[in-house]
């Protein structure tokens, strides 16, 4: 891969980081695709000095190591503090791959910052997309997902102690591609991306163009739609926290009885993921089933939920995770 100087790039290249102008130093999480090759180049040369990089080599193809060469080679010419994380990403039975590989590289991002720099770093930006968030939502929607998965990316998150930053969300993945080519720079581009038997890849590659021709806005109006539901979601956490408060952790059964079923059903996913463990559609029903049944010192519920169960102990319900 050629190498070509890196050109002193300008608002007018690449869309706004003001987003992430109230941090101090800051890593960016640099794959060497397009996308975040785009976001440390913008970066660097908005922020000299404040800007470090983050490589997780997966290990999960032969490429690996071309994509660690094309970012070690940037990060040299953007006088771009790098770590390297090398990680195994290999997906365990029932796990898909594609989870494994983003539950390893979020763990090799934290574990990165708090070994390098001297610990001093807490933030870093993601370069994801409107076309990712499109995506997400989509895959979302196609597995009959709440209101948690509906809400899709946030633009900032918290995680294993690292504040996310998504300052380009809105933003068409094209366009960045547009502004790396306008000013000479190359990237890597991941083999598994074509791979359609992910799908993602498959929504990316077959259903975004279609809806492109049919709702030409489709990103802009799938975002507004992902707001609204993390706003939605935002409401109802903080009517199960009041909810919480009134039927007790563990939980009362006879206090959640005074609850609606949609109450009910809503501080319970509350209680159950403060447990750790996530409950089904299909048995957080037969749960609350057995909650409205529950009229007798002598009624029994053990029901199976997520990795482990919930059952009655007395008046109250607990949780048993293995």
């Amino acid at each position: 891969m050629a190498v070509t100087p890196t050109p002193k790039l300008t608002p007018a290249n690449f869309p706004s980081l003001d987003a992430l102008q109230h941090l101090e130093a800051f890593a960016v999480a640099l794959s060497g695709g397009a996308d975040s090759t785009a976001l440390l180049i913008a970066c660097a040369n908005r922020w000299p000095g404040r800007v470090h990089a983050v490589h997780v080599h997966h290990g999960l193809q032969a490429a690996a190591d071309s994509f660690e060469a094309h970012c070690v080679a940037l990060c040299d010419r953007l006088n771009v503090p790098l770590v390297v994380q090398r990680v195994n990403a290999a997906h365990a039975a029932g796990q898909s791959p594609e989870d494994a590989a983003r539950q390893a590289r979020y763990r090799a991002l934290a574990e990165a910052l708090q070994h390098n720099w001297g610990g001093q770093i807490h933030d870093i930006a993601l370069a994801q997309h409107a076309d990712d968030q499109v995506e997400t939502l989509l895959l979302a929607l196609s597995r009959g997902a709440g209101l948690p998965g509906l809400a899709c990316m946030p633009a900032v998150a918290e995680r294993h102690g690292v504040t996310y930053h998504r300052p380009w969300l809105n933003v068409p993945g094209q366009q960045l591609r547009d502004a790396l080519l306008a000013v000479g720079e190359a990237w890597v581009e991941d083999p598994s991306n074509s791979d359609t038997r992910y799908t993602r890849n498959r929504i990316r590659a077959e259903l975004l163009p279609v809806l492109e021709k049919a709702f030409p806005s489709f990103r802009q109006t799938f975002a507004r739609s992902a707001s609204h539901a993390a706003q939605a979601q935002t409401l109802l956490r903080e009517v199960a926290d009041l909810d919480l408060q009134f039927v007790g952790n563990p939980p009362r059964i006879q206090a959640l009885q005074l609850l609606s079923e949609a109450r009910q059903s809503n501080v319970l996913r509350h209680w159950l993921a403060l447990a750790h463990t996530q409950a089904s559609a299909a048995q957080l029903h037969a749960l609350l089933v057995q909650i409205k049944a529950c009229t007798t010192r002598g009624h029994h519920i053990d029901i199976k939920v997520g990795r482990g169960f919930v059952r009655r102990d007395g008046a109250v319900l607990r949780c048993y995770n293995p």
